[in-house]
């Protein structure tokens, strides 16, 4: 069977697209970014890549008309907090023009629960999707989830930096808000085991975890599989901007996404029971059960996606990773450094872990204090770290850098910074016959931009210079 998927190399379709292969289906990945995504599929068999942008029709030409199924999984949590549910209706529409002049037979769509009569602006996006997605052509299958629970789930990893970092809390008053989580493995079981189910034709369910809970109680229980004594009081004068600055100092989240969470977290999230959990033999574990099996894969590094690999974990690349592999050279000030290398493997090894928890090598009090500022003018920080302790691809994030390109046969890294400069700026390290180079390059916008470079350029000399001395040691 041919099964499209798109939102290919989002946070649910990197795990769902290995099941949809391993059961022998052929995969076609609609990405609007083919080079981002070569390095997710590379060892995988039966992957068709098209790259396709369904803000733009036209792109849609690329992606084959012979296919069965299709998985909709496009979702833009704050792209713009004033406009995004504008494209997702048009990412919508579009879609269903498309599909509409294909073979595909079924359209599984992974939405949110939206029984509340007050839907936040997010969640009636998302029941606004639904309802153009309908089609005379095709059959959709609607899968409504309340909060997903999994290693690198925005939920999960928000929760985990308000019990790891915060023995008492004086939380907002939505905390009491109730709500059904929903382990990332019922999910991907309920959408795997939906394909060419004719009973679930033109349907829509509700998918949720066994347990009512609110938002408290999930800390709380967090707390308890951590093995930590929390304390929390909920006050009502929180207003929703100063729960958003909450969430954003103490947790990895962008302002962005933390001002999108915030407007939902003030609605419940309570499903309508239904045969579903019968009809795909799916028991959902309870929320303690999708914490432990979360740290499971965080133990074993085994995190397949994370959300904060996702452009708006920062919001300051917007479309495509390719656009910044072509490093400027006019018009820029530069960094350069190189030593010969002691042992290539070595030093690659240290080139692939860098940042995260190893840190940055060299003054590692001034790049925390780098992060500080960053975040204080409303930057990532240091806060996202990494994925995996030694593994990089492009388009993760590193620390308040994104990963551009990403080649260890070839010895190549290259970062573009996602801190909040008067400027852009990358940095690149790379060995050829037998010589480590790295080369920080930054380009000025207008004045502001010369002067902040001048001003970090002392720091630069320690920095840079004993950065490589410690990568080739």
């Amino acid at each position: 069977m041919k099964i499209l998927v798109t939102g290919a190399t989002g946070y649910i379709g990197k795990r769902l697209i290995p099941l949809l292969l391993n059961d022998g289906h052929t995969v076609v990945c609609a990405v609007r970014d083919k080079g981002r995504a070569k390095s997710y599929f590379r060892d995988r068999k039966n992957i068709v890549l098209v790259e396709a942008d369904f803000l733009d029709f036209t792109s849609l030409k690329n992606i084959p008309k012979d296919i069965d199924v299709a998985y909709y999984l496009i979702h833009s949590m704050s792209n713009s907090a004033k406009e995004f549910h504008i494209l997702e209706e048009k990412c919508a529409f579009n879609f269903k023009r498309f599909a509409e002049q294909t073979t595909l037979k079924q359209v599984i769509y992974l939405s949110g629960i939206t029984n509340d009569t007050k839907l936040s602006k997010h969640l009636l996006s998302r029941k606004n999707v639904e309802n153009t997605l309908a089609s005379e052509k095709y059959a959709l299958t609607t899968f409504k989830a309340g909060i997903i629970v999994g290693s690198g789930s925005s939920s999960f990893e928000i929760i985990r930096d308000l019990v790891e970092k915060l023995p008492a809390m004086i939380a907002p008053k939505w905390l009491d808000t109730k709500t059904q989580p929903l382990g990332i493995r019922d999910v991907l079981s309920f959408l795997h085991r939906a394909i060419s189910k004719k009973e679930l034709y033109n349907k829509s369910f509700d998918v949720f975890g066994p347990e009512v809970l609110t938002y408290k109680e999930m800390l709380l229980q967090f707390s308890e599989v951590r093995k930590l004594k929390r304390w929390i009081l909920t006050v009502p004068v929180m207003t929703p901007k100063l729960s958003s600055y909450w969430l954003y100092f103490v947790t990895s989240t962008s302002y962005k996404l933390a001002s999108t969470l915030v407007n939902s977290m003030g609605v419940e999230v309570i499903g309508i029971k239904s045969d579903i959990n019968k009809m795909l033999d799916v028991q959902p574990m309870s929320y303690k059960q999708a914490v432990e099996f979360a740290f499971v894969k965080i133990k074993q590094n085994s995190i397949i996606s994370s959300w904060k690999d996702s452009y708006i974990s920062s919001g300051k690349l917007k479309n495509y990773v390719h656009e910044f592999i072509n490093v400027p050279k006019h018009g820029c000030f530069k960094d350069f450094k190189k030593r010969k290398v002691k042992n290539k493997e070595r030093a690659l090894n240290r080139v692939w872990a860098i940042g995260g928890e190893t840190g940055w090598y060299y003054g590692t009090f001034l790049w925390k204090i780098r992060g500080f500022v960053d975040q204080f003018f409303g930057g990532a920080g240091l806060r996202r770290g990494r994925r995996h302790p030694s593994e990089l691809n492009a388009g993760d994030a590193l620390d308040f850098w994104r990963v551009i390109y990403a080649d260890k046969e070839k010895g190549k890294l290259l970062l573009y910074a996602e801190m909040i400069l008067p400027g852009e700026a990358w940095l690149e390290f790379k060995i050829e016959e037998g010589i480590l180079y790295q080369t920080a390059t930054f380009r000025p916008h207008g004045l502001a931009g010369r002067m902040y470079w001048y001003a970090v350029m002392p720091f630069h000399w320690f920095v840079f210079n004993g950065m490589i001395n410690n990568i080739n040691k």
